[in-house]
């Protein structure tokens, strides 16, 4: 079989892991085999154990990069001087621009990290925790300054979240708005609403 091929400025581990995350998020993780990815990669399965140790270990490089991706931009908005709306805004932006352009990667952290390994489990667990509590800070702050609804912070935070993972469904669509018309009618619907 050939060699792997690597992206522009990827590695073999990166064009591993980008496959897999489709495969993952197509066939779900438990469903995938090594034998499927090695496949999809055009090499023999036994060539990928030069390049990753275990499919475990895939998923922990998904779901991690792209929690880590996230917190980073939160923590970022969470220390700027914008209005908690402002915040709110440019946090579910940049939510819907991961969910529209690293949409493989993105969805596979949502739906597949149950199947996580302990420790890693119960880390991504409480990064999960700790992320949805910080955004619901950004609201509660809002409440306090009057700039927001007095609403239940958690299930506005849940909405949110439901709501930006539900672009799966546009993904999948034949007949579609653009990017952009989604990025902004999603976030005149969600962010809108919380103001007073």
């Amino acid at each position: 079989m050939p060699a792997i091929k690597t992206q522009r400025n990827g590695s073999k581990k990166q064009v591993i892991i980008g496959k897999a995350a489709r495969l993952f998020r197509e066939k779900g993780f438990a469903a995938t085999s090594m034998r499927d990815l090695a496949e999809e990669v055009g090499v023999e399965a036994a060539s990928l154990y030069n390049h990753i140790q275990s499919k475990a270990e895939i998923l922990q490089d998904i779901c991690f990069r792209t929690a880590n991706l996230l917190t980073s931009h939160l923590e970022k908005i969470e220390h700027s001087q914008q209005t908690a709306i402002e915040k709110i805004k440019a946090i579910l932006s940049f939510h819907i621009q991961q969910m529209l352009n690293n949409y493989e990667e993105v969805q596979v952290a949502d739906r597949e990290w149950r199947h996580l390994t302990e420790p890693y489990l119960s880390n991504f667990k409480t990064q999960r925790r700790a992320y949805r509590q910080r955004l619901a800070n950004i609201i509660e702050e809002g409440i306090r300054k009057r700039h927001i609804k007095p609403i239940d912070t958690s299930t506005a935070v849940l909405i949110m979240l439901h709501a930006v993972s539900g672009i799966e469904s546009w993904h999948r669509s034949t007949e579609r708005i653009s990017a952009e018309q989604l990025e902004d009618n999603m976030l005149i619907i969600l962010v809108e609403g919380l103001k007073i």
